[in-house]
């Protein structure tokens, strides 16, 4: 799979969008009879809302098989699909007062410990309340190299899992951990609570992924193609009906750990887009990045952090400890 490819969608643009004035798709078998808008927002990873894409098909800048066609239009396996991004607006994002549990910080680098439900960067048409809302006020330095929208991310967790994330304060400090993350020296060790007695005491689930054919915000297993994923886990702790899960990404795929639980049948507690449905109450899944370890991109040290678990997933493991 090369770099203009992505999980079904083959596409003739890098994936940062906002830098490209062209984006185009040729249409796989599993997304004929789609919607237009639909698999256009989709194709973009939801970097611009499904009204904004609505709103370009209607001024004519989508268009498949070279012809202007509406929003509701099915789309045919082999038709291309090509957007022309019209001029990119300036986008302000604004530097907001928001209470930021700082691990460690100087002048090339900063660690947080994210909060559960806090979304990492803005997106277009959501620019508020996001962790880089809270860094710009904070720092006021950021590295530049992800653009207006993501300055200083050098990678993210999800909105719903709380933890260990660090971010880049100087383009030279984000191109070294930008290569550490590449190269998988950088060490990330994920706390979760899974559903079921996972039997073995330690494993690795060692599965592609790709997006979900039937649900495009998801990931699932592949047997080809998708992208390679190495997930690592031990037992910390069994509860009988659920499993205190220590997991090492060797890879660090969107929603890998979530998806490989999912597919070894474990999903994690509270997740709401791969777990089950009753049994214990959270808000969001019960993943925790609880240890990052890095080198600094100054200094050459070692540099090692860990984040206590929130305090609902403590309660959570104080109620099964009592049963």
């Amino acid at each position: 799979m090369t770099d203009n490819e992505r999980d079904g969608f083959a596409a003739s643009a890098e994936e940062n969008v906002t830098e490209e004035e062209t984006l185009q798709w040729s249409v796989a078998a599993e997304y004929k009879k789609q919607r237009l808008d639909k698999y256009v927002t989709e194709a973009m990873e939801e970097e611009v809302s499904r009204s904004q894409i609505q709103l370009w098909i209607e001024q004519g800048h989508v268009t498949v098989n070279g012809r202007a066609v509406k929003a509701n239009h099915k789309l045919a396996e082999g038709e291309t699909v090509e957007v022309r991004v019209p001029p990119a607006e300036t986008v302000d994002i604004v530097p907001e007062d928001i209470p930021l549990d700082v691990v460690y910080e100087d002048a090339d680098v900063i660690v947080v410990n994210k909060r559960r439900g806090m979304v990492v960067h803005p997106a277009v048409g959501h620019s508020s309340g996001t962790l880089v809302n809270a860094l710009m006020f904070h720092c006021k330095d950021l590295s530049g190299i992800n653009g207006e929208l993501r300055p200083g991310i050098v990678h993210r967790i999800d909105k719903d899992t709380s933890g260990l994330l660090m971010a880049a304060k100087n383009d030279k400090a984000h191109a070294s951990l930008a290569a550490q993350l590449k190269d998988h020296s950088v060490s990330r060790v994920y706390t979760a609570l899974a559903h079921g007695n996972i039997a073995h005491d330690q494993g690795t689930v060692d599965a592609n992924l790709a997006r979900d054919p039937h649900d495009r915000k998801m990931f699932t297993v592949v047997p080809n193609g998708g992208k390679h994923a190495i997930t690592h886990f031990n037992v910390a702790e069994r509860f009988g009906d659920y499993t205190l899960l220590e997991l090492k990404l060797e890879t660090g795929r969107t929603h890998q750990i979530r998806a490989h639980m999912k597919f070894i049948g474990h999903p994690l507690v509270g997740d709401p887009m791969y777990g089950r449905s009753g049994g214990l109450k959270l808000q969001g899944q019960a993943l925790h990045a609880a240890s990052l370890g890095f080198t600094h991109p100054t200094t050459g040290e070692r540099l090692e952090f860990s984040a206590p678990l929130p305090a609902d997933l403590e309660d959570l493991l104080a109620h099964l400890r009592s049963r």
